[in-house]
């Protein structure tokens, strides 16, 4: 646990209008208070974030919602009990009061009540909302380390707390409940089967819902190239980039040994690829390593990261989307 002179740091730069580097379970975020004008555009200019995009507040817990949000349907109650402080996020008609620039200037605001206790113990102490997207440059792979922060944004927060490496390590999932229906605009680790147990049949998601973090084709993406493909194309893949000598970074899914990713120095001398990590077997552990193992072969030197598809299946939706969006080239 953070130490509380920390927090009590963390508090008093985020009363002041600067942003910190928060830990959360799904990635760390760039926290500022989300009622401050000049926090808000702090935020979007270390990131280099479009205006147009909404950023999700972080609160204490659900007693705070109608500070944030009106006319709150029974089904974003019912979720929120089922699983805040967790890895969702709730789409709800904004109060007036908030900022056009925490919305994107829509009449939807995103809330969440993270589960990290460090993140927790912060919102508490400030007794507010605060913005906080991914502690990142916009586009890049999302932080899971307080590492990964300090690598991407250097010395432009006030301070960045160590929470640990992020448990889930995948972004929220986020749901619509809006206009008497409840719809998914983003997996995550909290399923559409999860969801669906809680308020029933959901409506599939359409271009006319809100625009929400992380929507955008090209996402998540390491500075080296990203290519998906099948396990049987593997081979054939290999032998195009060895013959146009290009440097390949491999990673495959697991084997059915799970925990840390490891390199396989057995495949990579039989394939003879530039760095090859081998991920965990389940959805959790390869959800909570994603991120880190994709920053560690964008360090490899290699000319394309070659990722091949993991199972299929609800629980694997939200690793399909992150790697779908990381090798979709930039526009």
């Amino acid at each position: 646990m953070v130490p509380e002179r920390d927090i009590a740091r963390a508090v008093a730069a985020l009363q002041a209008g600067d942003v910190i580097g928060l830990p959360t379970e799904t990635v760390y975020g760039l926290a500022g208070d989300a009622s401050n004008p000049a926090a808000i555009a702090r935020i979007f200019a270390v990131k280099g974030r479009p205006a147009s995009h909404p950023v999700i507040v972080h609160v204490p817990g659900a007693e705070h919602m109608a500070r944030w949000a009106r006319d709150i349907p029974p089904a974003a109650t019912q979720l929120a009990a089922r699983f805040w402080p967790g890895p969702l996020t709730l789409v709800l008609p904004r109060q007036p009061a908030v900022l056009d620039a925490v919305t994107g200037g829509q009449d939807t605001v995103a809330l969440r009540v993270p589960s990290h206790p460090v993140a927790l113990a912060v919102l508490r102490a400030f007794d507010g909302g605060l913005a906080a997207p991914s502690a990142n440059r916009y586009g890049h792979v999302s932080p899971t380390t307080a590492d990964h922060v300090r690598d991407d944004l250097g010395g432009e927060v006030a301070l960045v707390l160590d929470g640990g490496p992020s448990h889930v390590g995948l972004e929220s999932t986020i749901v619509a409940c809006l206009d008497g229906t409840v719809r998914v605009l983003r997996p995550g680790r909290v399923t559409r089967t999860d969801i669906q147990a809680v308020v029933g049949p959901l409506h599939d998601a359409t271009t006319a819902v809100p625009r929400v973090p992380g929507s955008v084709a090209s996402h998540y993406a390491p500075r080296t190239p990203v290519e998906l493909v099948d396990a049987a194309q593997l081979p054939a893949t290999l032998a195009t980039h060895a013959a146009a000598g290009r440097r390949v970074a491999l990673l495959t899914p697991g084997d059915g040994q799970s925990g840390e990713a490891r390199e396989d120095s057995g495949v990579r001398a039989r394939v003879d690829v530039h760095a090859h990590l081998t991920a965990a077997d389940t959805p959790d552990g390869y959800g909570r390593e994603l991120y880190a193992h994709l920053r560690r072969l964008d360090r490899a030197g290699a000319d394309t990261i070659v990722v091949v598809r993991p199972p299929d299946g609800d629980l694997w939706l939200a690793i399909h989307d992150r790697l779908r969006r990381a090798a979709t080239p930039r526009a």
